[in-house]
């Protein structure tokens, strides 16, 4: 598949996320006549996730088994975490939360919203850059050169952006980056097209997300400066099928539901490396 085939992939990629997050916000207005957990038309049990958009191709392949073996229906919300939990907030509707860092899930639980989780992988931060590098980033004392020209994940909405923010203040490095976002977008995968189409310089995006996209060079920031997340899913408070939300948590955090997530790159909990 030639570059300009592969961005068009990637944008329809986006395409479906917006379209995923535009109905979730339509949800939100009307959570009464669009309950989030209720019975199939064909009389079987339906499950609503709220899954963070860089989870989503282990998710819906992990919906399509849970769905085969067990008989229950996964339908999936997909969008920045904390955008998530602000609607989940609002509706007080669906049955399981998989936040991109455990920080949602930890207000979700004092918020009352969560009373059940595990631990499945982890969201390792990395630089992103256009095939290439043009700009040659290799560090992130570059993100401060006055040419350099960046995306990032809305810190509002999104758990790389927020974490991306943190890596930034870790390293005492905000207040000369910050100055060079020329734009802040609510998903990782929005942050990834723009950089695969040579938009921006770089920017800072989870490494399984960018892994297998050949438009896309990477590059690693050290374990000293980084920040690791952890990817929890949990069971919510109000679920309207409570067994069948935490059957649906453990088996994402069974052996085969973590093998799923390893075939799409993702590395799972628990590892020491990254502990």
């Amino acid at each position: 598949m030639d570059r300009k085939r592969k961005i068009i992939a990637l944008i329809v990629i986006v395409a479906i996320a917006t379209t995923t997050m535009l109905a979730g916000c339509i949800n939100e207005e009307t959570p009464a006549t669009t309950p989030a957990s209720t019975e199939a038309s064909d009389g079987t049990t339906s499950l609503m996730v709220y899954s963070g958009a860089g989870m989503r191709k282990p998710m819906d392949e992990i919906g399509t088994v849970f769905e085969e073996q067990y008989g229950v229906k996964v339908e999936y919300n997909y969008a920045g975490s904390n955008a998530l939990l602000s609607q989940m907030e609002l509706t007080q509707a669906g049955d399981c939360y998989m936040p991109g860092a455990t920080k949602y899930i930890d207000i979700a639980t004092e918020k009352g919203f969560i009373d059940y989780t595990q631990n499945i992988c982890y969201h390792i931060p990395i630089i992103t850059v256009p095939k290439g590098n043009p700009a040659n980033i290799t560090c992130l004392e570059d993100f401060t050169r006055d040419d350099v020209k960046l995306v990032w994940g809305d810190p509002q909405a999104a758990a790389i952006g927020s974490t991306g923010v943190k890596i930034l203040e870790k390293n005492n490095l905000y207040n000369s980056t910050w100055p060079n976002v020329i734009a802040t977008l609510p998903t990782m995968n929005e942050v990834m097209m723009q950089i695969a189409m040579g938009q921006a310089d770089a920017s800072v995006n989870w490494w399984d997300t960018v892994k297998f996209v050949d438009e896309i060079d990477v590059v690693e920031i050290p374990k000293e400066q980084n920040i690791i997340n952890i990817v929890p899913i949990g069971r919510t408070t109000f679920s309207e099928h409570p067994e069948n939300a935490q059957q649906f948590v453990d088996f994402v955090a069974s052996d085969e539901g973590k093998a799923i997530f390893t075939k799409h790159g993702f590395i799972t909990y628990p590892n020491p490396e990254y502990e």
